[in-house]
């Protein structure tokens, strides 16, 4: 069975939609706390910790939801598109109705209800590819889907650039057309799904096909012993699996306390306004983008432990390099280039180290034990690198980074299992099988 690749792009745009509000989230809302209601940097990393724990809720009461649900529109259909609609219309009040107001109760109640609503249809998008796909084709559709995720989240930082001009008074900043921007670009995502995707009907032509049979089914038959029990985890691979796991939570929480917290970093430390900060988060993104191949060669040759310890010394050091600056410099661009090379090669490899030590029938259960370590620490790291930020400097950041990067080093050490090689791939796109 060959991939639609058309099918899959336009499967694809429904991930476009979500990735670009979460860049915008994640780069915007932080300031709007700060300079709008006044908030210090620990309540603001409290609210910004919202979404990861309603998101461990949600997600997976949403998805188990979708797998029920039988409508003419399909399955993950009504979600995407009820979800869409109720997440631009909050964006809309969140931005042009509570942030004017001046009330940070209501900015607070609406913004709650945009995750939530946000939260209804994020499962049922990612599940509509393997859904709508050929289980053999599943790593290379996987690959289009974050694809276009990166392009979702690059179209914001364009529009940050273009159309976000910051005031003397970062309070005043007009943030309509940017906002505008992103629920037109929301809308028109899902809207082309809609039209395009016609959830029952394909579904209906790749069963025919036998192309929805999971191969996992199969390898559970080979899961027993000669009593019919299943084989424990030995006690060395359990325990580079929990090395693994917690350098998880260490390199996500080094790496989202930048991410989340260098829009604010850039106006206190560097004085730089006018958003230039998206320029480095565009760089950052970009190099890992196109990094990917290039990372899944290497490992291919040197093995994906020694890439991953490689990835986090070059994420490192740039952090170390980049705290050193007095003031912003264009040469500060190479260093966020290489640490969108150096979490590429984390990501890469991480994902299909925690599934190399899981048996076949557990792949699920370990994914979620993944997340559930990623989402954690993007709770964890916006509330403690947040409290620093207000009551030691902002001049911590890039060592608070730093800091978390080596402990992550120093456990990926530790462990000693999953780092089998992987097969020549067939089509370079397989490279990109990790869903971040």
């Amino acid at each position: 069975m060959k991939l639609n690749y058309k099918r899959t792009i336009l499967i694809g745009f429904a991930f476009f939609s979500i990735c670009a509000f979460w860049q915008f989230y994640d780069n915007e809302i932080p300031k709007i706390l700060k300079y709008t209601f006044k908030l210090g940097e620990t309540a603001t990393g409290v609210v910004m910790a919202l979404d990861n724990v309603l998101a461990l809720f949600l997600l997976p009461f949403f998805g188990a939801l979708s797998d029920k649900t039988d409508t003419k529109m399909g399955k993950r259909m009504p979600f995407i598109v009820i979800g869409t609609i109720l997440s631009t219309a909050l964006l809309f009040i969140l931005i042009a109705v509570a942030r004017p107001s001046g009330s940070l109760p209501l900015f607070i109640v609406i913004l709650l209800l945009l995750l939530i609503a946000m939260g209804t249809y994020r499962s049922p998008a990612v599940s509509l590819m393997p859904d709508l796909t050929p289980a053999p084709c599943r790593s290379s559709a996987n690959a289009i889907i974050n694809l276009m995720g990166t392009l979702g989240g690059i179209y914001i930082l364009v529009m940050i650039k273009v159309l976000l001009k910051e005031a003397d008074d970062p309070a005043r900043t007009n943030y309509i057309p940017l906002v505008m921007s992103l629920i037109a670009c929301m809308i028109l995502a899902v809207l082309l799904v809609f039209v395009t995707i016609k959830e029952k009907k394909i579904k209906k032509i790749i069963e025919t096909e036998g192309g929805l049979h999971s191969l996992g089914e199969s390898f559970d038959n080979d899961e027993k012993t000669a009593e019919g029990g299943k084989n424990d985890m030995p006690a060395d691979v359990k325990k580079s699996l929990m090395f693994l796991l917690v350098s998880v939570f260490l390199w996500f929480t080094a790496y989202n306390a930048v991410t989340t917290a260098f829009s604010r970093f850039v106006v206190e430390v560097w004085d730089l306004h006018d958003n230039a900060y998206a320029t480095c988060l565009l760089v950052a993104t970009g190099a890992a983008t196109l990094s990917y191949v290039p990372i899944a060669y290497v490992s291919g040759k040197i093995g994906r432990k020694k890439t991953i310890l490689i990835g986090i010394s070059i994420m490192a050091a740039s952090f170390v390099i980049t705290g050193l600056y007095p003031h912003f410099s264009t040469s500060i661009n190479i260093f966020f280039a290489l640490v969108g090379i150096g979490w590429a090669a984390i990501n890469v490899n991480s994902y299909p180290m925690v599934v190399e030590m899981s048996k076949a029938g557990d792949i699920g259960k370990f994914t979620g034990t993944y997340y559930t370590f990623s989402m954690a620490a993007q709770v964890f790291t916006p509330i403690f690198s947040g409290f620093l930020l207000e009551h030691v400097s902002y001049k911590t950041l890039f060592p608070y980074a730093f800091i978390f990067s080596a402990l992550a080093f120093c456990t990926m050490s530790m462990v000693k299992h999953g780092d089998t090689r992987p097969e020549k791939k067939k089509s370079v796109l397989e490279h990109f099988d990790l869903d971040e």
